[in-house]
Formats: C-alpha cells, sequence, structure tokens
C-alpha cells in the first residue's frame, strides 16, 4: 500500500532523541527546556514571527490562541465546517459558540464575502484553515477583521513552507497554529506550535501553556498542560532543517500527479492560488458530478490496487452529531465538495514510477465508475 501520508525519519532523529535521553533533561516545569527553546527560535526565524511557543499537540496551540484572543462564553467565532474538527473543538472548549461559513469551491478555504455577510455583534474572531496546504485568502479576512474590531486565528497545521503573497502564512493573522502529528509535512510525532508578532500574546500563551505559572507553584491564569517534551523538540530540530527537501519533494510529486491527470476533464485537480505556495500536504482531487456512493466507490477502487486514497472530510462539521447543536447552517458548497473530494498521497516517500501508477489508475477507474 503506498500510504497516504508518512513520516520522514532518519537517524538523525534518532540520534537527536538519545542524546536528549542521555542528558537526563525530558523536559521543563515551565514549558521551555534547552532543546524545545532552541525549536522555537529556528522555526520563529522559518516562519518569520517574532515569537514560536512550542506545545504538544496542534489542538493545544488552538486552544491557546483561541483563550489569548479572550474568547469567552457568549462569544461567536466564524470558521469553515469543512476541516477537521479540532478548531471547532477550541471554540467550544472555551464556551463560545462557533459560527460556520461556506468554502470557496476552489480552493476548498473560507470564502472572504461570506465571513463579512454572518458577522454579529457577537462575534470577536474568525479562524481561517489553510486546507491542504493551500493558503488561505487572509488579506480581505484581514480587512473585514480590522474593520469590525475581530481577531484572526490561522491554522496552519498542513501548510508547513506555504507562502501567502510572499510572505509566510500566518503573516496577516494576529496567532497561527501548527501542527507536528505524525502525518504532517513535518513531524515530532504528536506536537505543535503557537506563532504570533504581538509581546503581550505570547507572554499570555506561555503561561497557558504550564499552569498559568509565571514562576514556579505561583499561577496567575487559568492554564493548562500544553508543555512540548524535549525529544520532540529534539526530532523538530531536525525535522525543520529537512523541510525544504521535503516541500521540494512533494511539489515534483505534485506535478507530476497534474502532468498526468490534466487530460481528465471529470475531475478538478488542485491549483496554487496566484501570490501563493502550497506545501502540498495533501494532493485532492474532485470528482466532478459525482454523489458519495460513486466517490467511495472510486476511493475503494484505488485502496485495492495499492493506493492509499483517503477522503478529508466526509463530514462537515455542522453536520457532526455532537456539532448540530450550535444551529442549522446552509453550506451548499462545504456539503457538495465532502461528496466529491479524494486525496492521493504526494509525500516525499512516493518515488516519480508510483507517481505514474497512481495518475494511470485515477484516469482509468474515474472513467470506468
Amino acid at each position: 500500500m503506498i500510504p497516504i501520508n508518512a513520516p520522514q525519519i532518519g537517524e538523525e532523529e534518532v540520534e537527536a532523541v538519545v542524546r536528549v535521553l542521555k542528558s537526563g533533561i525530558l523536559t521543563n516545569a515551565l514549558g521551555a527546556g534547552p532543546i524545545v527553546k532552541q525549536f522555537e527560535e529556528e522555526f520563529a526565524r522559518f516562519v518569520k514571527a517574532k515569537h514560536a511557543i512550542a506545545v504538544n499537540s496542534g489542538t493545544a496551540a488552538l486552544h491557546m490562541a483561541v483563550v489569548s484572543a479572550g474568547i469567552k462564553r457568549g462569544d461567536e467565532v466564524v470558521l469553515p465546517s469543512f476541516t477537521f474538527v479540532a478548531a471547532t473543538e477550541a471554540v467550544v472548549m472555551a464556551e463560545a459558540k462557533p459560527v460556520f461559513v461556506d468554502i470557496d469551491p476552489e480552493t476548498y478555504n473560507i470564502a472572504p464575502e461570506a465571513v463579512k455577510k454572518i458577522l454579529t455583534k457577537k462575534t470577536k474572531a474568525v479562524i481561517a484553515v489553510d486546507l491542504y496546504g493551500s493558503p488561505a485568502d487572509l488579506k480581505p479576512i484581514r480587512e473585514i477583521a480590522d474593520q469590525h474590531g475581530l481577531k484572526i486565528i490561522e491554522d496552519a497545521a498542513q501548510a508547513h513552507g506555504a507562502t501567502y503573497n510572499g510572505k509566510p502564512v500566518g503573516a496577516y493573522a494576529d496567532v497561527t497554529c501548527w501542527s507536528f502529528y505524525a502525518s504532517k509535512n513535518m513531524t515530532t510525532g504528536e506536537g505543535g506550535m503557537v506563532t504570533t508578532n504581538d509581546d503581550e500574546v505570547a507572554e499570555t500563551l506561555r503561561l497557558i501553556r504550564s499552569h498559568g505559572e509565571k514562576e514556579k507553584y505561583k499561577s496567575v491564569l487559568l492554564g493548562h498542560n500544553y508543555r512540548m517534551p524535549e525529544m520532540e523538540a529534539a526530532m523538530g530540530v531536525i525535522q525543520l532543517k529537512k523541510l525544504p527537501k521535503f516541500l521540494a519533494k512533494r511539489k515534483e510529486n505534485a506535478e507530476r500527479l497534474t502532468a498526468k491527470l490534466h487530460g481528465e476533464k471529470s475531475l478538478q485537480l488542485p491549483r496554487e492560488p496566484k501570490g501563493c505556495r502550497n506545501s502540498w500536504y495533501l494532493y485532492t482531487i474532485r470528482v466532478k458530478d459525482a454523489d458519495r456512493k460513486r466517490r467511495d466507490t472510486i476511493v475503494k477502487k484505488l485502496r485495492n490496487e495499492g493506493i492509499g486514497a483517503e477522503v478529508y472530510y466526509p463530514w462537515p462539521i455542522h453536520l457532526m452529531p455532537y456539532y448540530r447543536k450550535f444551529g442549522k447552517w446552509r453550506l451548499p458548497e462545504t456539503e457538495k465538495a465532502s461528496e466529491q473530494v479524494l486525496s492521493l498521497p504526494v509525500h516525499p516517500g512516493v518515488t516519480a514510477e508510483q507517481i505514474d501508477f497512481i495518475g494511470e489508475a485515477v484516469s482509468r477507474l474515474v472513467r470506468r465508475s
């Protein structure tokens, strides 16, 4: 089976983790051991942010971002339903209300015009997701946010190395959240990062990360245990160095697959918006005019041929049982995409020969199904 994603781990990561184990310094009570600090500094430079705060998951990063933005009970946060559930979880954990908006059918990211239409006096923030590694269109959302006094949180969990308007993703957000889960473009196994250019927000994030403690055993606000262990940070330092090569290979594979599928008129292929660079976390195609049953049949047949095709995401959040209680939403583009998209492997471990095989199999099965 060609997996949809696979961590690219070498001896360098193994040796780095062993060095931490031998040092005896496995974590730090306030969340910033020496390797964590090194990882934070190097990641901040990579994404051109003033501050980077390492945490133990991308979900922790999102929750910290929501809390640091002052979101509380009764507030509303605008965000897409067509994404992984973590961002919505963070909003609900803060006792705020998620307000779902529709997506751009070409990029699958939050539609700026939809954001403007749904704002109320209770709206306090917008969460934009760089889905599949494609940058969200944040410049117009930044203008809307500035007009209405809103915070922008960017979920860049899938977008390491992506750029928007010539800048690393995150440049238009107040706070940006990253994930280093095992499937991501770079990994620490689990783990995440929060980046910001705001000194005060950064200080609040660091306090939240470790029980609200400014010094040991003295909490100044409500916090959590979201610390990143030194072993994860050691992996992160190595993975960050390798990231440019990982991204180059993903791009090469994506472009080769696009060339193979270019003539299939029944498919909508992914593209890079003008002025942007995709991280190619996932290569997502849409089977035009398909229903859920036909799409799922194609995925099943691809898997039977050894291709790890997956659907991200088959059920929009607003239709999930738990989240229906927050309201009924008319999101036609979101629901249509959830029935038609499927993702194909383009990670660095996929060879050119495998890309050709994937392209040929997709073309054949789409025509027959």
